[in-house]
């Protein structure tokens, strides 16, 4: 049986994975399309751990999935930029791979931590699957 994560541990995560990201941003080449994507990259993935900080501080329930919903997007959109910078060889596969899967496995908790919020106390709707998947780098 594996222990529940904290919200302490996911806010330490996601600021870490910010934190190496944005490390990870200053080693690319000073090229126009690795400029863009990592703009874009720091852009996503600083919002993830803001998000998840806002959403730790929610007033009600239907506060929390909102700002989670925001987390779900902005990790999914951090797993693309990873993917695409692999993808056109702007930086080194075993750099990306802890990336990739930090930001996968903190998208599957945030997907996880809404359908809990969704089914509330006693809810008896079944709750509908997040439509963003879990990305796999490549």
């Amino acid at each position: 049986m594996t222990t529940p994560v904290t919200r302490d541990v996911l806010q330490r995560r996601m600021r870490t994975l910010a934190v190496e990201t944005i490390g990870l941003t200053n080693e690319l080449p000073r090229t126009m399309a690795a400029d863009v994507i990592g703009r874009q990259l720091v852009r996503s993935v600083t919002s993830v751990a803001a998000n998840y900080r806002a959403a730790c501080r929610a007033r009600s329930r239907k506060e929390f999935i909102a700002k989670m919903g925001i987390v779900e997007e902005e990790a999914d959109e951090t797993a693309l930029w990873l993917e695409l910078l692999e993808q056109c060889s702007l930086a080194r596969t075993a750099r990306l791979a802890p990336l990739c899967r930090e930001a996968g496995e903190l998208l599957a908790i945030t997907v996880a931590s809404i359908r809990t919020a969704r089914m509330g106390h006693g809810a008896r709707r079944s709750n509908p699957q997040s439509a963003i998947r879990n990305p796999q780098c490549s």
